[in-house]
């Protein structure tokens, strides 16, 4: 049970991340020297990608 907590939970954070990134590098999220940079409008999605599955997997044990 405490496996599937710390899934959620750090899956939850790697969306969070993952959207911001995403937001920085294409450039609606400014003050950063990510803002505007493709390389994070790239690597964004794919970090909230990897955040989402793991969420998943977690929420899916629980139910079991």
């Amino acid at each position: 049970m405490r496996r599937n907590g710390w899934r959620i939970g750090g899956g939850a954070v790697l969306v969070a991340v993952g959207v911001v990134w995403t937001l920085q590098g294409v450039g609606l999220l400014g003050g950063s020297v990510m803002t505007g940079v493709t390389l994070w409008a790239v690597i964004g999605p794919v970090v909230a990608v990897a955040g989402l599955v793991l969420t998943l997997l977690g929420l899916r044990r629980r139910a079991r």
